[in-house]
């Protein structure tokens, strides 16, 4: 039997680790999971209710054979949830929470052998049968299989922030520590406007309601926003994915999309891009290195704004405060942050390539997700590099991985018994940091990790 390690601790390594415990043919099992509560993560752990799941209600799930809808789950609260509707991101944390209890109450009673370790893994070391594991508190386990679920990655500071300003005290790195701010600002500048700077804002205006705020990025593109039903499928989406499909560039797919949408000038694009979700993986996986690279530099800000947007509740809420004179968006380039606190903030307007500096008592990094291992310090990931089990993805978007999720080592072979699920896996997938993504993949992980039996004795009965 294969005795396999789970290391992280959120809703990917949560998602491994139950489908896994549903498997009785596995050897032992081990979830390192940290110090944090374990199946929250980063996402899932935020306790304010305007940070909103950007998934309909009905679209959320931690298991591919789930025991529980999500949306059953969350009506035991409110009778009024509907799956159309798009609930607090906390509730999700709970859900994830009540089904892992689910599986371990049900695994313990089957006498399933199993431990979750609330302890960091430092050192993933391979060995003649397979892999030894070192924890910060000095104990070791053997696995002979070994899954990264780390998730995002610490923030890194923009290189154009001064270390004076880093020690300030008045740049924050990690915008989910808000809260923890006692002083309040007079003015607060997010570096961003992605969906983590939607939820910065909100917050912010919240706890500091006489604050002013303001919003910078290249673009100052906000996500664009979900209609408040679901857009109905568009018919034609298969007959638009096979041309994709056959596209050389991200060009041409572009152009495929604009005459689709031109055609039939009634249809919901929000209906065009969210048919695509299937076939992403592929579309990226049909490109090559350099066309990657036009795609990151030209167009990932659109895609990213199109593709993951907001609650309508969340941008009427951003669109408040800009209409009151609370919030600016402004679209230019952070050329530097430097000062004591208040912090200078020297940027470089988009349309008129005029320099300016703001004064802020509070800068906030919310640029997203970094998924740059080759940058991290992130003990076990940088122990990985220097042994040589794990190569950087050419553009920083994770690691270099198979198709199986399987990581490639420095001498371009598959790590045997070494996988990746969700953030490290963006070169390799792109698309792969949502739920219902990395629930279909940590199902398909945990498949061929310890196939069914009964399955796989099918499999060999003659046709």
């Amino acid at each position: 039997m294969t005795d396999i390690a789970i290391i992280g601790g959120g809703a990917a390594g949560a998602a491994v680790f139950g489908s896994l415990l549903n498997r009785e043919d596995a050897g032992a099992l081990h979830w390192i999971a940290g110090h944090a509560v374990a199946g929250r993560g980063v996402a899932y752990a935020t306790d304010d209710d305007h940070h909103l799941l950007n998934v309909r209600a009905g679209g959320m799930g931690l298991y591919a054979d789930q025991d529980e809808e999500f949306v059953q789950h969350a009506a035991r609260g409110d009778t009024n949830v509907r799956a159309t509707d798009f609930l607090p991101r906390r509730l999700f944390g709970d859900f994830v929470q009540a089904q892992l209890r689910r599986r371990i109450e049900a695994a313990t009673q089957r006498g399933r052998r199993f431990v979750v370790h609330a302890q960091e893994a430092v050192r993933v070391e391979p060995q003649l049968d397979g892999y030894e594991i070192l924890l910060a508190d000095r104990a070791s386990l053997r696995a002979d299989v070994v899954v990264l679920a780390v998730g995002a990655l610490a923030p890194r500071p923009l290189r154009t922030v001064t270390p004076q300003a880093l020690a300030s005290g008045a740049y924050e790195l990690d915008p989910w520590r808000l809260p923890t701010r006692t002083r309040a600002p007079r003015r607060l500048i997010v570096i961003g406007t992605g969906l983590t700077a939607v939820d910065t804002l909100l917050s912010a205006s919240t706890r500091w309601p006489d604050a002013e705020l303001i919003a910078v990025s290249r673009h100052g593109q906000l996500p664009f926003v979900h209609p408040v039903a679901p857009a109905s499928a568009y018919a034609g989406q298969p007959h638009l994915n096979a041309q994709l499909l056959a596209c050389d560039g991200a060009a041409p797919m572009l152009r495929h999309i604009r005459d689709a949408l031109r055609e039939r000038p009634n249809l919901d694009w929000r209906s065009v891009i969210d048919g695509m979700r299937p076939i992403n993986a592929s579309l990226w996986q049909g490109l090559t290195a350099p066309q990657r690279r036009q795609f990151l530099r030209h167009a990932r800000w659109i895609w990213e704004a199109a593709r993951h947007r907001v609650p309508p509740r969340s941008a009427q809420a951003i669109q408040q405060l800009r209409d009151e004179g609370r919030l600016q968006v402004q679209a230019a380039r952070v050329l530097g942050v430097d000062g004591q606190g208040p912090l200078e903030v020297t940027v470089r307007s988009r349309a008129t390539q005029v320099l300016s500096t703001l004064q802020a008592d509070l800068v906030v990094q919310a640029t997203g997700l970094d998924t740059a291992v080759a940058f991290t310090e992130h003990t076990l990931l940088s122990q990985l590099l220097e042994d040589g089990l794990a190569v950087p993805d050419p553009l920083q978007l994770g690691v270099l991985a198979g198709a199986d999720g399987r990581l490639v080592n420095t001498r371009g072979d598959l790590q045997p018994g070494l996988y990746a699920i969700g953030s490290l896996l963006r070169g390799n997938l792109w698309e792969c940091t949502a739920m219902p993504e990395i629930r279909s993949a940590a199902h398909a992980l945990a498949a061929a990790l310890v196939p069914d039996r009964s399955q796989a004795a099918a499999s060999t009965l003659p046709a």
